[in-house]
């Protein structure tokens, strides 16, 4: 098989020199206090700037949006620079990089927030857990989150212009454009799906109320970055966190149709990647490219292999590699030259210093 793994593509406002996307990872190491981006973040993506495409790791929109110790944020003037400190680098660097905008919604917990519950459509538990860091005993461990309070029809208007500022302040910072996060249970997700969202007003019920809060923060945020620069993620087979919504998959098709209608840059699929996680069916793949014509970007513990297959079957443009780009700064050159790839230290993951962050070698050249 022809790989196309390695030709240009243009996705939007986007020129890319290939088509290997990093995808986007909490690693946990913003500066405290404050959630500051800083320079041992700017050398780790610029070490991976031979990706096609780097898309951040979440960054809050607010302080209300951080469910999470050490996440970075796009909503002060300190966190901008620390972000122009990595967007810098990464452009010396020869690449390309997004923010990707993020309110965690009921994923978080009171200590984040002075004691205030977590926001969510309504006041559901998600019967999960959060990484937190203990400070009394020097580690990270992972806390549940509680039963959230419902968000007021002002507390959404709030945070659909958070979005708005996040897009702004983001291009403030250097990116080359945005992705908002609309996947794996955080509060985008949370609105589109009936299992999470019980809500009786303009903002639940029907599948076109669903949707109601993704086509605001869209519309909010394309009207900073521009359509062509902007991208979002989508978690259609997602089943934690309560999110087993029997309507998801044509909310998801309805939405991408809405998507398609504005011209945004790029579509971004989250695939199921645990063990006995439904199917990404091909069914769904085509009818989802028939729904949205622009730019799709899967990612799901791709291989080359299976890259190739979805890339040969036009049911992507882009794929999008997490974890072997934490090991492998290198990535798109070791795969190109089908040279091995190094396991990461999955006890490194979040938290920490430059260990297991920056300290992974790119291979000898030879």
């Amino acid at each position: 098989m022809t790989t196309t793994l390695f030709s240009p593509w243009r996705a939007g406002a986007l020129a890319l020199p290939n088509r290997i996307v990093m995808a986007p990872m909490t690693r946990a190491r913003a500066t405290q206090p404050g959630d500051l981006p800083n320079a041992l973040m700017a050398e780790y993506y610029a070490q991976r700037a031979s990706a096609g495409l780097i898309v951040t790791e979440a960054s809050q929109v607010s302080p209300q949006g951080k469910g999470y110790s050490f996440t970075p944020g796009i909503h002060s003037a300190g966190q901008v620079a620390g972000w122009r400190l990595v967007t810098d680098a990464v452009h010396r660097a020869g690449g390309r990089i997004v923010l990707q905008l993020w309110h965690v919604g009921r994923m978080s917990h009171p200590d984040f927030h002075a004691g205030e519950l977590p926001v969510a459509p309504s006041a559901l538990s998600p019967q999960a857990s959060i990484w937190k860091w203990n400070e009394a005993e020097g580690r990270g461990e992972m806390v549940a989150c509680p039963v959230p309070r419902a968000l007021t029809v002002a507390g959404i208007r709030e945070i659909v212009e958070d979005f708005r500022l996040g897009a702004r302040n983001a291009l403030a910072a250097g990116f080359d454009g945005v992705e908002i996060h609309g996947a794996n249970g955080y509060l985008i997700d949370q609105f589109l799906r009936s299992t999470s969202n019980v809500r009786t007003d303009d903002y639940g019920g029907s599948r076109e109320n669903r949707l109601r809060f993704l086509r605001e923060v869209v519309e909010a945020v394309i009207s900073e970055a521009g359509a062509a620069r902007t991208g979002i993620r989508l978690a259609p087979f997602l089943t934690a966190r309560g999110m087993a919504c029997p309507d998801i998959l044509p909310t998801l098709l309805e939405a991408a149709r809405h998507l398609q209608h504005k011209g945004l840059a790029y579509l971004h699929l989250v695939e199921a990647d645990w063990d006995d996680a439904p199917v990404f069916t091909e069914a769904f793949r085509r009818a989802l490219r028939e729904a949205f014509r622009g730019t799709l970007i899967v990612a799901g513990k791709y291989n080359q292999t299976r890259a190739d297959w979805v890339l040969s079957h036009h049911y992507a443009d882009l794929v999008a590699f997490g974890r072997p780009f934490i090991a492998n700064p290198d990535l798109p050159r070791r795969l190109a030259r089908a040279l091995p790839l190094a396991p990461f230290d999955a006890a490194t993951l979040f938290g920490g210093d430059a260990r297991g962050l920056t300290d992974y070698p790119a291979l000898a050249a030879s």
